[in-house]
């Protein structure tokens, strides 16, 4: 009943703020008309109104469990000849004059925001994704490409002269409907697929990975069809230059230009000290891809996505610049970009028969061309009829793509206004049409023993703390611990293809007189080149492939001024994780040094403190590892056997987890708890998830720390990884049990600090 209040609540709401929008906005264009500054305030009223209305009818639809940016080009429709234009047409014109000028300025923003759009949409596509699924994605893309293209092709080829814009180009303009009716809207599908809870479901990767290659299969098209019409004619050279071009821009762009993406916005993040440094970085990057598409012949829109693509995938991009840019696109450009596309649109070409009997042709020309590829590209693709069915009825919605699509065939003549009414209105019906298709596709597909495993696998994951670090940051000198914290640094970030960044600092330490007097000065044994020799052996042994996580970027600073303040100046970069490698670690009269204390202080993040001792004074780099984890079923102590089964997977090293509670009486001491049970089931179901073979053992008798140095002097373990909370004040305080291991541990010891 609420549900329906809100939604009779929310009409109304939208209806009285549209009405007013629609008579407010023309009598300011008549007002300023009059004062002599008409062009701009009637400017800034397109604008308001265009936004008012998208975002009351976008969460209209939303609400509706349709697509927030379809309620955008509808609101663009409202206002358009179609509605507003019908009931008011002094007023339409006012609002929405037809003078070059005026137009130009809205035309514009419409403009910048496809380059915006194309540039999101490439933000979301994700490479990881199609690769994982790459056979049936590829079928199900080829085949529902092709099926759709050629019935739209044929339908351009068809089409009597009096529907095309010019006769001479109707191969321009069979490109474009063959172009409009195959691709789909990763935006659309995405969307879907995730409230339906299906992303990590294989189908729903495989209708997304689907719907990602159709896109970039299309902009391809549009890019050497633009080709095509800017000379008039189908020029074999020209079109082969585009090609070419197309090709040497593409190739070039995923190798070293990916490199100098991920090298520009590093930059804008580390070294650019002015607000949303990064996310003027992206849209120059942006600008510059989409130009130089333009020179060599195609659409700028392929620069703008292959922009998306390579800055998605830059790992300095943190959810914070991210939401940011997202919020610049869908707040303001996207609105202004469906609104002028619907203003264009006039329905009242559907009065005629004629037109609406090809409107009906066209919706359904698409749709079973679109399905019936997809479903027989499932097939090949080796999925389940279920699943073609759920895999075509997804695919078949454009939204937001086709519209796009449209808007350029419209701006180079290759399509009419009635035509690009008639795929408008194409583009309405098969998304509005896709989410309920979709999730009745979707709820009749159960989980397989198989598919339950993954998913289980990946939930879990998704709640750890390894798995949600992005960048780490390393504080070193020149001491064993400093080598042994660019290990840890290394192996952690191999797994994961995180980038770090090593600060070193040039402070000798004194080194016991057992040390290696070698090495110290040796550029080998640098932490930076620690941290990347460390990363690549974790890649190899982690089961993932490398491809899936990404390179290790690794750089590293030599600042000048003190520690503390260059670890805080680097901090407000954005890392997850902080691991300290300094010379000094314990202080004379307990503790941590003050050094270290310092150091942590100027960080508000997890950390990460090493001390080498034992072997690993010798060999802290590359000596074997053998590693007791402590735990004591808090979250705390399981940041840190999450740790240790890193370091483990990704060295093969031997895991020990020491469950040791802390005796509380007789009663508790001979006591097995059902509590108990369940915190070492939970380390063993956290190895197990990471292929990770581990042993446990319980000390229940004895205090936690005095447990913990026995097993730790007793057994064969070489480092101890302890998971423990930061105490408040200026001293950087761990608790007792960390302050007596840092005190009595004769083994190298990693406190992971939260």
């Amino acid at each position: 009943m609420r549900v329906a209040e809100s939604g009779v609540r929310m009409k109304r709401a939208a209806a009285a703020l549209l009405a007013l929008a629609l008579i407010g906005a023309p009598t300011l264009a008549h007002a300023a008309g009059a004062g002599g500054g008409r062009s701009e305030l009637v400017f800034l009223g397109q604008i308001v109104v265009l936004l008012a209305a998208g975002r009351l009818i976008g969460e209209l639809m939303q609400r509706m469990g349709q697509p927030a940016v379809m309620g955008q080009l509808i609101a663009g429709i409202l206002l358009g000849p179609s509605v507003f234009g019908a009931l008011w047409p002094a007023g339409q014109h006012a609002l929405f004059p037809n003078a070059p000028e005026q137009k130009a300025m809205l035309d514009g923003v419409a403009q910048l925001g496809v380059l915006l759009l194309l540039l999101m949409t490439g933000m979301e596509t994700d490479i990881a994704l199609v690769r994982r699924v790459q056979r049936a994605a590829m079928s199900v893309s080829i085949a529902g490409v092709a099926v759709p293209f050629a019935c739209g092709f044929a339908l351009g080829e068809m089409l009597p002269d009096s529907y095309l814009p010019r006769p001479d180009l109707r191969l321009v303009t069979s490109l474009f409907l063959g172009t409009a009716l195959s691709i789909a809207s990763v935006k659309m599908v995405a969307m879907v697929v995730r409230d339906m809870g299906f992303m990590r479901r294989k189908v729903g990767q495989v209708i997304v990975a689907s719907a990602i290659v159709d896109d970039t299969i299309g902009w391809v098209i549009i890019a050497i069809t633009f080709s095509i019409a800017l000379h008039g004619a189908v020029d074999l050279w020209s079109v082969g230059q585009a090609i070419v071009g197309t090709i040497v821009f593409l190739v070039a762009s995923f190798t070293f230009g990916r490199r100098l993406v991920v090298r520009a916005i590093r930059w804008a993040n580390d070294d650019l000290q002015s607000e949303a440094a990064v996310v003027t970085a992206i849209m120059v990057i942006t600008g510059l891809l989409a130009l130089t598409t333009h020179f060599i012949g195609v659409h700028s829109v392929l620069g703008a996505f292959v922009a998306g693509v390579l800055i998605g995938q830059s790992p300095i991009l943190t959810r914070q610049i991210d939401a940011q840019l997202r919020g610049l696109i869908t707040g303001l450009f996207a609105p202004v970009f469906f609104g002028v596309a619907g203003l264009h649109a006039d329905l009242s070409i559907l009065r005629d028969p004629h037109m609406a009997l090809l409107a009906i042709g066209f919706v359904l020309i698409a749709s079973v061309g679109k399905f019936g590829g997809a479903f027989i590209g499932g097939t090949l693709g080796g999925l389940k009829p279920a699943e073609c069915l759920a895999l075509a009825s997804g695919m078949n919605a454009r939204g937001s793509t086709e519209v796009i699509v449209a808007t350029i065939g419209l701006s180079i003549g290759a399509l009419s206004e009635s035509l690009f009414t008639i795929i408008v209105a194409m583009a309405v019906i098969t998304t509005l049409a896709m989410p309920p298709m979709l999730r009745w596709a979707l709820g009749r597909l159960p989980l397989d023993d198989e598919e339950r495993a993954r998913l289980e696998r990946e939930a879990f994951e998704e709640r750890g703390f390894v798995s949600n670090l992005e960048r780490l940051l390393v504080a070193t000198d020149e001491s064993p611990n400093a080598r042994l914290a660019a290990r840890v640094a290394g192996l952690i970030a191999g797994t994961r293809g995180m980038p770090v960044t090593v600060i070193r600092f040039d402070q000798q330490a004194e080194l016991p007189p057992f040390a290696p007097a070698a090495g110290f000065g040796d550029h080998r044994h640098a932490p930076e080149k620690v941290v990347a020799h460390a990363a690549r052996a974790g890649q190899k042994q982690a089961s993932e492939p490398a491809a899936a996580r990404g390179h290790v970027e690794v750089s590293h600073r030599a600042p000048q001024e003190p520690m503390p303040e260059a670890i805080a100046s680097e901090a407000r970069k954005g890392y997850d994780l902080l691991i300290l490698g300094l010379a000094s670690c314990s202080g004379e009269t307990g503790g941590f040094d003050t050094q270290v204390s310092r150091a942590a202080r100027t960080f508000t993040g997890p950390l990460a403190i090493v001390s080498a001792r034992g072997e690993h004074i010798s060999y802290p780099q590359d000596g074997p590892l053998d590693i007791l984890a402590p735990i004591t079923g808090s979250e705390i102590s399981r940041r840190g056997l999450e740790v240790a089964v890193t370091l483990a997977r990704a060295t093969g090293a031997r895991l020990t987890a020491l469950y040791a509670p802390n005796p509380d009486g007789v009663r508790r001491a001979s006591l097995w708890t059902e509590v108990d049970d369940a915190i070492l089931r939970d380390a063993v179901t956290l190895a197990d998830r990471y292929g990770v073979t581990i042993r446990t053992l319980v000390r229940r008798n004895m205090a936690p720390a005095a447990s913990i140095l026995r097993q730790a002097h007793a057994g064969e373990h070489n480092l101890v990884v302890m998971g423990v909370a930061r105490r408040p004040g200026e001293t950087l305080a761990l608790g007792g049990v960390a302050d007596a291991v840092l005190a009595h541990c004769d083994k190298s010891v990693v406190f992971v600090a939260s």
